[in-house]
């Protein structure tokens, strides 16, 4: 198969975990294809993934080869391939804009990024890049609150034709203006804010429309984060949460049979825990009735090592926007986009959702 080509806006630990992967199942197969939704899409295996650009604002990554960058401080997730192949793709410096929080300037180095003093990249240089390289997907893994970032970069996507896919709280693909705009360009996006492969969103889904199914009226739940990665770090600025509080509420709240008020539901980042890394640990509680108007409650604590189980994801999500690519279809791909990420243009049930998504792949839908 011919390569499919991305980009990464953000090298840190997601795009890290993602490179390990793509590194990883290189030699593997079949049964040995431990961890992935699906060894092939379309006759793509998670090996035909090849980055050809990379953006980021940090001077340890900044100007190094993107194997060497994604193992650069601060990243800190897990490393489960140390022996990344070289990729002859040095990391751009991209556009700062509020891709970076003032409050961790106040943080040790270790735990946030180092500025540099080169120049930041114009809208016509990232541009280039991406014409140059031959990007045909980026990837957006810019921090949580990235709002004028995250938009700088989807009109760049725009104006090459580059498919998108928005692995972040910021409202892009759910958004009908923008949404319009990448249907015009027949170019297809992803998003928004991608739903980890076994993680507190779709757990807490799948809980609540248990719940549902099983006639138990769900009263009151809480779901509580905590990390030590600079994704975590980042949020301890509460002003930047908004969009992920939202999207990680109505990810649930779209499968309850009946929404419950605002008191009533509390789901969000809660902690930055420096000595956790990038392992991130769920503490999850639901309570309601059961027959006779009897309460329960459930309560469930989930660890986990944040980045991979993104990538998990993401490595799907690719080769699903290349199909697209392939069939000239443009726009929000809607199956997908339910399927991978938790604040979707349209919400189904996870069942329904993975549904379409296989259809999708089959070529049974164009969305």
């Amino acid at each position: 198969m011919e390569k499919i080509k991305i980009g990464i806006i953000g090298v840190g630990d997601c795009a890290s975990a993602l490179l390990q992967g793509i590194e990883y199942y290189k030699n593997k197969g079949g049964k040995d294809a431990i961890g992935l939704m699906h060894w092939d899409i379309g006759g793509y295996k998670p090996y035909d993934i090849e980055v050809v650009s990379a953006f980021d604002i940090d001077k340890r990554k900044v100007g190094k080869d993107v194997s060497e960058a994604i193992f650069e401080l601060p990243n800190c997730t897990k490393v489960f391939c140390k022996d990344v192949s070289k990729k002859g793709v040095k990391v751009k410096m991209g556009r700062i804009l509020d891709g970076f929080s003032e409050h961790m300037k106040n943080y040790d180095s270790k735990y946030t990024f180092v500025p540099g003093e080169e120049k930041e990249s114009s809208k016509e240089g990232v541009i280039k890049v991406l014409n140059d390289s031959g990007t045909e997907i980026l990837l957006n893994y810019l921090p949580v609150g990235s709002e004028q970032a995250a938009r700088f970069y989807a009109e760049c996507a725009l104006d090459t034709g580059t498919a998108f896919i928005n692995n972040i709280p910021v409202f892009i693909a759910s958004n009908p203006e923008w949404s319009k705009r990448f249907k015009e360009r027949n170019t297809p996006i992803i998003g928004d804010d991608i739903k980890s492969q076994l993680g507190a969103t779709i757990i807490h889904r799948i809980l609540a429309d248990l719940f549902r199914k099983r006639g138990v009226k769900l009263e009151r739940t809480y779901q509580l984060n905590t990390g030590g990665n600079t994704d975590f770090l980042n949020m301890l600025n509460r002003s930047r949460l908004m969009s992920k509080k939202t999207s990680k509420t109505e990810a649930v709240q779209s499968v309850l049979g009946s929404r419950l008020d605002d008191e009533n539901i509390h789901i969000g980042p809660s902690d930055w825990v420096a000595w956790q890394k990038d392992n991130k640990i769920c503490f999850l509680r639901m309570e309601g009735k059961i027959f006779g108007n009897i309460p329960m409650n459930l309560e469930l604590r989930l660890s986990v090592e944040d980045s991979p189980n993104s990538a998990g994801v993401v490595i799907d999500a690719i080769r699903c926007c290349k199909l697209a690519l392939n069939r000239g279809v443009g726009g929000v791909l809607y199956s997908p986009s339910a399927y991978f990420m938790k604040h979707p243009p349209k919400q189904y049930t996870d069942d329904e959702a993975y549904r379409i998504t296989e259809e999708f792949i089959a070529g049974k839908r164009e969305d």
